[in-house]
């Protein structure tokens, strides 16, 4: 589950750590830039002065969060960034703390507002000293304040040095507006990058900072606006926006299960069966009407020991298929299917029928063989299947998450969502940023159970985008809740069926 949450007034005495709405919306770094270049032109806010709120908010969180720790040490690389740590230094030395910057990068060669910032850091009676790793000592709160938003650059040595020794000390650590290392939009990690226990980030979250590997590196998130006029961001479509849930509506009284949809789910080749009964169990638990079984005759009557909601079916044959296709109003298609000559004749079955689908699993790969596009299904790949898809390496889809899903959604049509932590969904206008789920879902069957989760969502009327919304969001926090109550450790797929319909309640 993502910790990202607003400072309010009542927390912190400066106003311009309010954030005036709800931060779910996502910018990339040109977005947050032209907010910059704004704020200074048109607004007439002085560079100089951004930097000092932006220090005021640093030192302020620093006071609240290890109010006990009398002392920090600021890591100050070369551009603006290094001007926000030079003043949260300045305000430390005048509160009396035990102040230690070490300098990155020349103070001297900064340059305009930076420079400023850092001649009063110097007034104040502030002092730099080289950083040597294995020789200097690292003490009270550690703020890096090394790269910004604008790094995009494997990080040199000497700076890699540096954040080896801050990620391998005893003392927390607030990152100044990007953990560095961190590629501001699209979350990958240039190298090496700072692990965080709190990362204040100004004007608007970035993108990057909800997605890839940024989990593992930002902690805790808290946005600050710097007070400028809200309107100016608002003004500005976001890039992504963070996901939240949507309820489904209440049920009729009168409702019968042909209200609800008939779901047909198919694969469970020899050998997976535990996969479509997953994907079967999920979709019964998200409230479709009927949920069918497509599989393998040598296990069709297995399937359903235990819920005997389950139809199951043995199908060896397309037209044994069509006669169940014929009356499935959504079909899922992939969880254990395998890519031998039935997995490939099930899919030309399950395409041809041409209702309203989910492609997942082996699936994926049969259709990266043969592309095609549509406007009726959803795609779930994670990042190998994107890969395929995209026919490209998995680490360039890491390298680039926004960009591989949207391609794959040109490429391929409908709606699309690519797993992993920071979970990206888009069915080709906004985007959204998965905001729930847990490393326990690191366990096999958790995309079974979103399959049949997301195709019973679409049986009971949902459209693509909100079937994906939900299901999503549902899928996480049903693990999230199970996380809490068990621990992540020994998390099962099947556990999460029955929470899911909890929270669909």
């Amino acid at each position: 589950m993502i910790q990202c949450k607003c400072i309010t007034s009542t927390q912190q005495a400066y106003p311009f750590l309010i954030m005036h709405t709800i931060p779910d919306k996502l910018y990339c770094t040109a977005q947050i830039r032209e907010v910059e270049r704004y704020a200074i032109e048109e607004l007439a806010i002085p560079g100089c002065e951004l930097m000092r709120r932006a220090g005021q908010a640093l030192f302020a969180q620093i006071q609240q969060r290890w109010s006990a720790q009398k002392s920090i040490t600021v890591f100050c690389g070369g551009g603006n960034n290094g001007g926000d740590g030079y003043e949260v230094a300045r305000l430390a030395l005048q509160a009396n703390y035990q102040v230690t910057v070490y300098a990155l990068a020349d103070p001297m060669a900064l340059s305009g507002e930076a420079l400023i910032v850092y001649q009063d850091f110097l007034q104040a009676g502030g002092d730099t000293c080289a950083f040597e790793f294995g020789q200097s000592k690292l003490q009270g709160v550690i703020v890096d304040a090394l790269f910004g938003i604008g790094l995009s650059r494997t990080v040199g040595a000497e700076y890699a040095f540096a954040i080896e020794a801050i990620n391998t000390s005893a003392c927390p650590v607030i990152a100044v507006d990007v953990p560095s290392g961190l590629h501001a939009y699209t979350g990958s990690v240039l190298g090496c990058a700072v692990r965080a226990d709190l990362t204040l980030t100004f004007i608007g979250l970035k993108c990057g900072l909800f997605t890839g590997e940024a989990a593992d590196y930002c902690g805790e998130i808290v946005c600050s606006t710097l007070d400028i006029e809200p309107t100016v961001l608002a003004s500005m479509p976001p890039f992504a926006r963070l996901l939240d849930k949507t309820p489904l509506p209440r049920r009729s009284r009168i409702a019968h299960k042909g209200h609800f949809g008939h779901v047909l789910l198919i694969g469970g080749n020899h050998g997976y069966s535990g996969a479509i009964r997953l994907a079967g169990e999920a979709a019964l638990r998200s409230g479709a009407g009927l949920v069918s079984i497509a599989t393998r005759v040598t296990h069709s009557g297995l399937i359903n020991i235990g819920r005997a909601e389950l139809m199951c079916h043995g199908v060896e044959s397309k037209d044994q298929l069509n006669n169940l296709l014929d009356k499935a109003s959504v079909v899922v298609i992939g969880p254990g299917l395998g890519q031998d000559d039935w997995a490939r004749d099930m899919f030309e079955a399950a395409i041809d029928a041409d209702k309203n689908t989910v492609i997942d699993a082996d699936a994926l790969s049969l259709l990266a063989r043969q592309p095609m596009q549509r406007n009726n299904w959803i795609l779930t790949p994670h990042p190998g299947e994107a890969a395929r898809l995209l026919d490209c390496s998995t680490r360039q889809i890491s390298a680039d998450r926004y960009a591989a899903l949207l391609d794959i959604q040109r490429q391929y049509g409908g709606g699309c969502l690519l797993k992993g932590a920071g979970t990206l969904i888009t069915c080709g206008d906004t985007i959204y940023v998965g905001t729930t789920g847990n490393p326990g879902m690191a366990s096999g069957g958790m995309g079974d159970v979103l399959s049949g989760l997301l195709g019973g969502l679409l049986a009971q009327g949902l459209s693509l985008e909100q079937a994906i919304r939900l299901g999503v969001y549902v899928h996480g926090e049903a693990a999230d809740s199970l996380g809490v109550e068990f621990g992540e450790r020994g998390l099962l797929a099947g556990d999460l069926p029955a929470r899911i319909r909890q929270l669909l309640n």
